[in-house]
């Protein structure tokens, strides 16, 4: 068993859990609803479950075993059987991370969590067991990057989904960051093949075992969605470059995480080198690194982020064995070809992914909006590009004009590039969203940040209110956005009666969803945008 932290308060895309609670202290009383216990048998051991108002719910259900130890920068093992019953009526602990105050629009989404390297565990909502039904399975990937996040956020909770779509929803932990992508290959031989691509090896140990298990749990293993939003989308988009997943799932969704490269084993290896000094474990004892504690890897981590220079960079490596290359580059993985996507994007992912943690990007002039996209674009495109973009939108402050620049470099042209690259593959259809509503909260400050889309992917905007509001236009995004995730899940196209006919995605008309009070479909949304950037070098993501 890995050592667990308590007592501490863990924030995952949130912040402020205290006011949270204490708005849920002077709440109206609400009418209890009766809570039964439920049992489904799984390949390891029988676990014990609720049924709250018709959805069966298991949480904290093992996958695979504890990490630590001798287990640590190892290909995930089977979860070790239990006799017995085991209750899974909680979220089990996350996988070890920084953590970090988040901003106060995702005040709603605050937990407490312990942290554990006993932490490859998925929850799963479902509206019946063992009743041969064959219902959708949505597998959902957390975001946070490769560094940080759980599948335990409120948001993600799967009650709504599974109800209004009669689907199994699950969500999942898996290793990150260092425990998850530290490359030993290199410095350690084959003892440490798999250590690069540990945290994605997880999930595709996560995925054999829905395989395997979900019937039980009222799915159709033969019908499996995995879908994920950021680091999320990221994961998703590795996961489809990978052989070993081939028939583990029929489609994919990539919520503003595009991810279209991976580190080089050279790379990775300086970044392993770097992190070694930081903990002061020698290149020639690598042993060593599984008799420290989790919470002294995390020092390191934490070290060598604050040093000089560029953040090392720990996330999937092109190791040529479970990464056989680049996964979209320079086309889309070949291996899943056949296998439908959805793919999309906010209005201005980077009012939350810069915004958030610098806030002078909101009161920029002209010359610190010139300083601040020296880091996004080439010295000799930054005037041509602000002029086209001016051209544009006049009247645009230069706040706006940074969030858009940047929210296009960021997260809009890999976006683009995947649908293309999907589309020319010619072997299975591929959709194109925007999400373009803004959020009241805050005075509109943030626009359309990244993140936006979970409250109504999820039908959870009355858990979200910090981030959305409330009101009748935030249902009706749910309503929109819900239906039509539901309806690629169940049949791999997105059309329901909710929105405007979609048609896919093909570079003649590159047809684009416009999710807003009025969703509709625009051919080439963002073109001059598009030809605007087409002449700068894509920009390389850092997760």
């Amino acid at each position: 068993m890995g050592s667990i932290l308590t007592g501490r308060r863990h924030f995952l895309g949130s912040a402020g859990l205290g006011f949270a609670l204490a708005n849920q202290a002077f709440a109206a009383p609400r009418k209890k609803t009766e809570v039964q216990s439920v049992i489904a048998e799984t390949s390891r051991g029988r676990v014990r479950g609720t049924n709250i108002g018709g959805i069966r719910t298991f949480k904290g259900i093992p996958y695979g075993a504890a990490t630590d130890g001798p287990n640590r920068f190892r290909e995930p093992r089977p979860a070790v059987p239990w006799k017995g019953i085991k209750d899974t009526v909680a979220y089990g602990p996350m996988c070890p991370q920084e953590i970090h105050p988040r901003p106060s629009y995702a005040a709603s989404w605050a937990v407490e969590l312990a942290m554990s390297e006993d932490c490859l565990i998925l929850n799963i909502w479902t509206p019946a067991l063992r009743d041969h039904h064959k219902r959708p399975v949505m597998v959902w990937i957390h975001g946070g990057g490769f560094s940080v996040g759980s599948g335990g956020s409120p948001v993600c909770d799967g009650t709504n989904l599974a109800r209004k779509g009669d689907a199994v929803i699950v969500t999942l932990n898996h290793r990150l960051n260092i425990f998850g992508h530290l490359y030993l290959a290199k410095l350690g031989g084959t003892e440490y093949a798999e250590s690069g691509n540990l945290g994605i090896l997880d999930l595709v140990a996560a995925l054999r075992w829905i395989h395997t298990n979900i019937a039980e749990f009222g799915g159709d293993p033969s019908n499996v969605t995995i879908f994920g939003q950021s680091g999320g989308g990221a994961k998703i988009s590795t996961l489809m470059a990978m052989p070993q997943t081939r028939g583990l799932f029929q489609r994919a969704i990539v919520q503003s995480g595009s991810h279209l490269d991976g580190l080089a084993p050279e790379e990775a290896n300086a970044h392993a080198i770097a992190f070694l000094k930081a903990v002061e474990v020698p290149v020639t004892d690598l042993p060593r690194l599984q008799r420290l504690s989790f919470e002294q890897l995390l020092t390191g981590v934490r070290k060598i982020a604050a040093g000089p220079g560029p953040r090392p960079n720990f996330s999937p490596v092109v190791d040529g064995r479970f990464l056989p290359k680049a996964p979209w580059i320079p086309d889309g993985p070949a291996s899943s070809a056949s296998i439908p996507m959805l793919i999309g994007s906010t209005k201005t992912e980077t009012t939350a992914l810069i915004g958030a943690g610098d806030p002078s990007t909101f009161v920029l002039d002209d010359a610190s909006l010139r300083k601040k996209l020296g880091a996004w674009l080439p010295a000799n495109d930054i005037e041509r590009v602000i002029a086209g973009y001016r051209k544009q939108a006049p009247a645009a402050s230069p706040p706006d004009l940074f969030f858009a620049i940047t929210s296009a470099r960021r997260v809009r042209q890999q976006a683009w590039f995947q649908a293309e690259r999907k589309a020319t593959q010619n072997a299975a259809p591929v959709w194109l969203y925007e999400l373009d509503w803004q959020t009241p909260v805050d005075g509109g400050k943030w626009q359309s940040p990244q993140g936006l889309d979970l409250a109504f992917v999820f039908d959870n905007v009355a858990k979200s209110e910090s981030m959305v509001g409330k009101g009748d236009e935030q249902r009706a995004l749910a309503e929109q956005m819900s239906a039509a995730w539901l309806a690629f899940a169940r049949t791999g196209n997105p059309n329901n009666k909710t929105l405007p006919p979609w048609p896919p995605f093909r570079a003649a008309e590159r047809a684009t969803m416009v999710f807003d009070v009025k969703s509709r479909v625009v051919n080439d949304f963002r073109g001059d945008e598009r030809q605007l950037l087409a002449q700068v070098p894509m920009y390389r993501i850092s997760r």
